[in-house]
């Protein structure tokens, strides 16, 4: 029937229809697959011989077909009341035979793939049909009718890349291909429901979906603020943050202007904290450790509008002084942590006030704060009872009464330390109060005899770690003992003690829980303390045995394939292990003749 309609299609006989379909010529102008291309292109053969129609009759509808000179025209030709009634009259014995019950004019078709026509489009691909809430046929022909438009409002079918290229276009078919596109269009949200879409799963149209669904910014926020918390914030602010917008939000985020680590940046000065506090004053943790250029003016701007501030860390800021560090203890009462080491200018006056304003404090860090004594740590000791850790180095000021006072007023201390303070024996007794005490730090302490060692070890049953590098008095009856009553104790440091092969047998005969033993520089120390320790423990994983001249390399190599489990420490295995390290990060030695 599309061919009986066509311009070329007038001809009845059998021998102009075969020369037709030779040269396979198609002037019809409905583009795109259709019923009517369907009949006759059918692979029935008995189309022709059962033909119903009257030949005047056909002749009389194809002689007003080939009148036509518009798309516009034929669709409306093709889609009168007067027509269709007249097509489905005549042909519905026909046409029952070839698609079933006569549905032929219904707006719902099944199944879209054999309804295409076999030499148009014999490569479309299925395609899901749109839910369409009327039929567009019904409001193409009202919308054409109310508005006297005169455009064709049927939308195109979609079409292969074969039809795209095939000889009927070059006669005359453009035309209706660029008015199908344009209704399609104009009309997408009337498209016909009995009409599937136009092909939108192209190969480049999936290759650019593939794309953007693998591209990172796929990826929920929540994942992508976890791999920026991963990053510095240097690496955030002068990177991540000027990809794209989008990571410009994401690192603007008030979860990573909670905590702050500017340390080390020496372009940081008092304007960025200052910016930092008027716009972020959600601020918990702030790090400036090693910004020469940052003054008390930028720290007591932040102190000031961070009333949350639960860390400060500040070590080797020399340029600030008590005026910073007061301020941080009178706007900052939720103070945690607090490390300033290597301050020259604080005084008692700030550890005052920390005692006074934080009570919440639990860790702080005064080493090398050379005009602090004990004054000061006394009035922080007495208002600070919730105190977990206290470190002091160098402060050549502080005595044992500041010791006294720290075991008599924070019971909860788990980590003591005084290294090179003008501490003795008298001080150190006091800390056999600390039931908690895990971690010891008594280095370099000019009076501390053995007995006093002893003593605490007996007490503190939860301490696992003890330093008594430095003391000329440890000698091999103190650590005997510590490694009978240290039930618990797992390091044990004794660098340039005055122990023996004696004190590295004890060790591995009476202790089961110690795993670190650092020996180093122990003139007395030989190959038979190194072997013994090494043979009879079954917890030691590392002996440090650096600068034990009376220990041969030659031992030491036989130990480490001896006893894999066990880590030794001497020049020669420190610059092995250092050797493989690189050479497993990819370094290689310079093999040319100027190296």
């Amino acid at each position: 029937m599309g061919h009986f309609l066509s311009k070329n299609g007038y001809g009845l006989k059998k021998k102009s229809r075969k020369l037709r379909k030779k040269k396979k010529r198609r002037n019809c102008f409905l583009q795109g697959p259709c019923m009517l291309c369907f009949i006759v292109h059918s692979s029935s053969g008995s189309v022709e011989d059962d033909w119903p129609f009257e030949s005047a009759a056909v002749s009389k509808l194809a002689e007003r077909y080939v009148s036509l000179n518009s798309p516009e025209e034929c669709a409306r030709f093709l889609l009168s009341p007067g027509e269709l009634a007249v097509w489905e009259g005549q042909g519905r014995s026909l046409l029952s035979k070839l698609i079933g019950p006569p549905a032929l004019f219904c707006a719902v078709v099944p199944d879209y793939s054999e309804m295409v026509c076999k030499r148009k489009c014999a490569e479309l691909q299925r395609c899901t049909p749109r839910k369409q809430p009327r039929c567009a046929f019904q409001e193409a022909m009202e919308n054409g009718e109310e508005r006297g438009d005169s455009r064709c409002l049927l939308p195109s079918l979609p079409s292969s890349s074969s039809s795209s290229s095939s000889p009927s276009e070059e006669d005359g078919s453009g035309v209706g291909r660029h008015t199908d596109a344009g209704s399609a269009s104009t009309s997408s949200s009337s498209s016909c429901c009995c009409q599937p879409p136009q092909n939108e799963s192209s190969e480049e149209t999936r290759s650019a979906e593939n794309t953007d669904t693998s591209h990172i910014n796929q990826l929920p926020s929540s994942i992508l603020l976890k791999v920026f918390s991963h990053l510095s914030v240097k690496e955030r602010c002068l990177g991540a943050s000027l990809v794209c917008k989008y990571w410009r939000d994401l690192c603007l985020d008030f979860q990573f202007w909670k905590q702050i680590d500017l340390s080390g940046l020496q372009q940081v000065k008092d304007d960025l904290l200052v910016k930092i506090a008027s716009r972020r004053q959600n601020v918990t943790e702030i790090n400036i450790s090693d910004c020469r250029n940052v003054q008390d003016h930028g720290v007591c701007s932040l102190a000031s509008n961070c009333p949350g501030l639960i860390k400060y860390t500040a070590y080797r800021c020399k340029q600030l002084s008590d005026v910073s560090l007061c301020t941080v203890a009178g706007h900052c009462p939720l103070l945690q942590k607090l490390h300033v080491g290597n301050q020259d200018k604080l005084t008692d006056h700030a550890l005052k006030l920390l005692g006074e304003h934080c009570k919440e404090l639990k860790d702080v860090h005064f080493g090398q704060c050379y005009s602090i004594s004990d004054e000061g740590l006394v009035a922080l000791a007495q208002g600070c009872n919730k105190l977990q850790r206290i470190y002091m180095q160098e402060n050549k000021l502080v005595t044992d009464k500041s010791v006294q006072a720290f075991a008599e007023n924070c019971p909860d201390l788990r980590f003591v330390g005084f290294m090179g303070c003008s501490v003795t024996s008298q001080g150190v007794i006091h800390l056999t109060r600390l039931q908690h005490l895990s971690s010891l730090d008594l280095r370099h302490i000019s009076e501390l005899n053995n007995e006093t060692v002893m003593e605490v070890v007996r007490k503190c049953r939860n301490l696992m770690s003890l330093n008594l590098c430095l003391n000329w008095t440890i000698n091999d009856r103190c650590v005997e003992i510590i490694a009978k009553e240290g039930r618990s104790l797992k390091e044990l440091y004794l660098v340039s003690c005055k122990i023996t092969d004696h004190a590295l047998i004890a060790i591995g005969q009476y202790s089961s829980t110690i795993e670190t033993v650092d020996a180093g520089w122990c003139k007395e120390i030989t190959d038979q303390g190194a072997t013994q320790i090494a043979r009879s423990s079954k917890s030691l994983r590392y002996l440090g045995l650096m600068r034990c001249d009376k220990v041969n390399e030659e031992t030491v190599e036989r130990l480490v394939l001896q006893y894999p489990q066990i880590v030794f420490s001497t020049v020669m295995q420190d610059c092995k292990r250092t050797l493989e390290r690189a050479y497993q990060m990819g370094w290689s030695p310079n093999t040319s003749t100027a190296s």
